[in-house]
């Protein structure tokens, strides 16, 4: 066996341990429960704060792979950084249901892991909160977020890789736009594919909930760069794993973020 691979079944065993230790409160009753129960096959969301874009998008993929996560027997579990509010926010929203995500509100889990944290430049007479926004908007910008941009740019620009993501019957509200119907990305660049502008719409839409509500989505701002993971846990096993280097990638293929569940058992 190479010494890559014996490193990379270390490093998943270590993983499995920590996250079959986990115990964090749940959003549906408040109750502090374990994340992992032994005997699921389970997709475990290591997700970073609840307001996040990453968070957001990934959650609405997930309600799109409904069928395909059923027909691959998995269980659906998500922890993200927030409070209760936070999480009753988020599933309000999302539809994730509330028995499915438990809360870090620090991201101990996070660093327990060993995911990255983000940018964590500090300036002299910057205060945490406004270091904390400052190295946010450098992510945003790419900076320390390789491949944001380029995703941000996809958004507007489209993807033929990707699927249609808004149906042509589909009202999309995306404030401050008026009411967008789903015919309009139609006419503006086909069908069967993702349009230009039509994932940037929906992003915008996410935005607007958030800032919305930012205090209840963000109760802390010291961990807005905290980037997450993904994980998949079968007979004790942690046989994937993708961990986010960047904003706006929580998936290796973000053309198709649920494509790795084709190569599971």
């Amino acid at each position: 066996m190479a010494v890559n691979t014996l490193l990379e079944t270390a490093n998943k065993t270590a993983i499995f341990e920590v996250l079959s230790q986990v115990r964090r409160q749940r959003v549906s009753d408040g109750a502090e429960t374990a994340l992992v129960t032994p005997d699921l096959k389970q997709l475990i969301l290591v997700w970073p704060q609840l307001g996040d874009f990453d968070s957001l998008e990934y959650a609405w993929w997930l309600q799109r792979g409904t069928e395909q996560l059923t027909e691959k027997g998995l269980t659906v579990r998500a922890v993200g950084i927030g409070d209760r509010n936070s999480g009753k926010a988020f599933c309000a929203y999302t539809g994730f249901p509330e028995e499915s995500l438990w809360l870090d509100p620090h991201g101990a889990l996070h660093q327990e892991l060993g995911l990255y944290p983000g940018l964590t430049w500090t300036l002299p007479g910057f205060n945490q909160r406004q270091n904390a926004w400052l190295n946010l908007l450098l992510m945003c910008a790419g900076i320390g977020s390789p491949g944001t941009l380029a995703e941000v740019f996809r958004g507007y620009l489209g993807d033929r890789h990707a699927p249609q993501l808004i149906e042509d019957d589909e009202v999309v509200q995306a404030t401050p736009l008026p009411p967008i119907k789903g015919d309009f990305f139609k006419r503006a660049g086909g069908k069967g594919f993702q349009r230009p502008f039509e994932l940037a719409t929906l992003r915008l839409r996410n935005m607007a909930e958030v800032l919305g509500k930012w205090n209840t989505y963000v109760p802390d701002v010291s961990h807005i760069t905290q980037r997450g993971a993904t994980y998949v846990i079968d007979q004790g096993e942690v046989i994937y794993q993708h961990c986010d280097r960047n904003i706006l990638g929580f998936a290796s293929n973000m053309s198709r973020p649920l494509s790795f569940l084709e190569d599971l058992p």
